[in-house]
């Protein structure tokens, strides 16, 4: 799971079993000045590429999912 916000990139490291999601490790970073003046779409994929890094130990032989949930439907 990732959220990002003007300053800051949340990534949560978790599992679903029996429907019901168990987090497993929270991370988060600042943007720097730069990222910070991304587009909103480039932050979001600065979150994802970040995440995989952070937990690529948790993810080497898993299945990963990705998806986009678009609040605004």
């Amino acid at each position: 799971m990732c959220d990002v916000s003007n300053y800051v990139v949340r990534v949560v490291l978790g599992q679903r079993k029996s429907k019901i999601f168990h987090a497993i490790y929270y991370a988060s970073k600042f943007l720097n000045e730069t990222q910070d003046n991304y587009a909103t779409i480039e932050k979001e994929l600065l979150a994802i590429v970040y995440a995989l890094k952070k937990f690529r130990s948790y993810l080497i032989r898993s299945k990963v999912i990705l998806s986009r949930h678009d609040t605004t439907n």
